[in-house]
């Protein structure tokens, strides 16, 4: 069974971090190993907690973080556990291309550029943010992962309700922005997609500009945030 269908696969094998919730309801972390790995995904073996298909994991190989979704499930024995494979998450930049192939890290390299539709350019830095669900108004104070000037990706165990209304404080330099924003996304045990709704075009477009002074690296997305993807806010972080 492969998690890539035809993507090219190499047989290197990987210790890597991995996180969720599990199918019995409560949130995993372990180790676990992976092979048969390519640059959109992996077999993960190893993994104490079943998984349900469908399911959005994190899995971090060294230093590199990437959601990832369960595509198949197989209990594999006493040897290798649950036998997992996974899929990179649109716009999930791959953990381990570093190890990849040379081939492979080129179909890596275009396998993001066509999926990389968003309207501006996500950037994976941790960025200090206050959130307030407005039905409580009490604070949560977080680090977002991605973060673009249209939303970002904060990963927590618990994260909330899609569709709840959040109030999101952070800075820009001296300046402090306080947009209403809206949860898109919710992956149990790793995550939610928060999009920000209540900044204009022009707050936006100075965010961004600031993210790209914080992260000069500024290796993903288009650079033109004049036109793109009305729908994109990284709600499917």
């Amino acid at each position: 069974m492969s998690a890539q269908g035809s993507a090219p696969r190499t047989s290197l094998e990987l210790k890597v971090r991995v996180w969720g919730m599990g199918a019995n309801g409560q949130p995993f972390f372990q180790n676990a190993m992976a092979q048969n790995i390519s640059a959109t995904g992996a077999c993960l073996y190893g993994i104490d907690t079943e998984l349900k298909v469908g399911d959005v994991i994190g899995v971090q190989y060294e230093g590199k973080k990437a959601r990832c979704k369960v595509i198949w499930v197989v209990d594999a024995g006493a040897l290798k556990k649950m036998q997992t494979g996974v899929q990179l998450v649109a716009d999930q930049e791959c953990p381990w291309a570093a190890v990849l192939p040379l081939d492979m890290k080129s179909d890596e390299r275009t396998s993001q550029r066509n999926d990389n539709r968003r309207q501006y350019a996500r950037h994976k830095i941790s960025f200090p943010l206050e959130l307030r669900d407005e039905r409580v108004n009490t604070p949560l104070r977080v680090n977002a992962t991605d973060i673009s000037g249209n939303g970002c990706y904060v990963e927590t165990v618990m994260p909330l309700a899609v569709a709840t209304a959040l109030r999101v404080d952070f800075w820009i330099g001296e300046e402090r922005v306080s947009p209403s924003a809206i949860v898109r996304t919710r992956d149990p045990g790793v995550g939610m997609g928060i999009e920000f709704t209540g900044m204009t075009d022009d707050m936006k477009k100075r965010f961004q500009t600031h993210l790209e002074k914080l992260d000069p690296s500024n290796v993903l997305g288009p650079k033109d945030s004049s036109k793109g993807d009305s729908n994109d806010g990284d709600s499917p972080a």
